[in-house]
This record gives structure tokens, C-alpha cells and sequence, in this order.
């Protein structure tokens, strides 16, 4: 055996049947698409019709709703801050605010709800100025003799304490 007469199995590669091409050709005239009618047309798929068993988006219940009260934040964690400082991505001496997050892209718009978490350690100062942060992250920035500033965004500060009212 050498490469040169290695050949295909018989009938592992069929040609693909040309359809509309003369009635000999066994899909002429009609294209196996039968007489008239919707599905003869280009464009034939009916999107989410199953023959006319009652479709899946119709069996299943609605669910749910979207909230338009929802204060949705950018997560971001100590040890994600502390990364980017000792990879000199931050300066630790200057104040962290939105316009420096944005600047380095972690959040996309200066307007963007950020929240400080505590997973992982701290180890640099940091002075941060954010629009929420969590009791444990706080504890942690402080710890190292950083400082915490909380920005102070009136509508969100009012959906807050509505929320721990309730």
C-alpha cells in the first residue's frame, strides 16, 4: 500500500443531487417541492410552526418580568484593585474614582453603578471613591489606612433606603 493508489470506499462520497435540472435528473420540474403553495415558495421556513402540534413558546408558562426600579452595579473586587496596582495599572496615590475605572476599562460608562466587594486580600492603601461598598470591603480598606468615599448619587441613595425600609 502506498499513498499514491490509496482510493475511497465505493459509495462513501455520493454527488450531491442537483435539483431543477430536467425531469431525467429525478428532481426536475418541481424540485421535490410538490405543486403550489406555501411551502413551494423561496423562503419557505414558518418560524416556531410545528405542523401544527402546539408549539413550544405556547406549552410553556410566561415567567417573570423585568423590574424598571432594578439598581443594577459593576462588581469589582479588592483583590482585582489590588492586582492592578502592584502591576502599576493603578496609581494607589491618587483617589479611585469612575473616570480612572473607566479609564483602565473595568466599567464602560463614567455613569455606571460601581460596587466594591471584599473577595480576596488587600495588601496597598487605596482612597476610593465609589457608589457602594460592601461592610466587609470597607472593613478591609480600612484596615490597610485607605479611606472610603461614597459618592453621593441622591436617587440611588433614596431606592436604598426604600429597599431596607421594606
Amino acid at each position: 500500500m502506498n499513498l499514491n493508489n490509496i482510493k475511497d470506499n465505493v459509495g462513501s462520497n455520493k454527488n450531491r443531487k442537483r435539483i431543477g435540472r430536467g425531469i431525467g435528473s429525478g428532481t426536475g420540474k418541481t424540485s421535490g417541492k410538490g405543486h403550489k403553495g406555501q411551502k413551494a415558495r423561496s423562503g419557505v421556513s414558518i418560524k416556531g410552526f410545528e405542523g401544527g402540534q402546539m408549539p413550544i413558546h405556547r406549552r410553556l408558562p410566561k415567567r417573570g418580568f423585568n423590574n424598571i426600579n432594578k439598581v443594577s452595579f459593576v462588581e469589582i473586587n479588592v483583590n482585582r484593585l489590588d492586582k492592578l496596582i502592584d502591576e502599576k495599572i493603578i496609581d494607589p496615590n491618587k483617589t479611585i474614582n469612575n473616570k480612572v475605572l473607566m479609564d483602565i476599562g473595568l466599567i464602560n460608562s463614567e455613569k455606571s453603578r460601581v460596587k466594591l466587594l471584599a473577595n480576596g486580600e488587600l495588601k496597598n492603601k487605596i482612597n476610593i471613591e465609589i457608589s457602594a461598598i460592601s461592610s466587609s470591603a470597607k472593613d478591609k480598606v480600612e484596615k490597610v489606612g485607605g479611606s472610603v468615599l461614597i459618592q453621593n448619587n441622591e436617587k440611588l441613595v433614596k431606592k436604598i433606603e426604600n429597599k431596607s425600609e421594606v
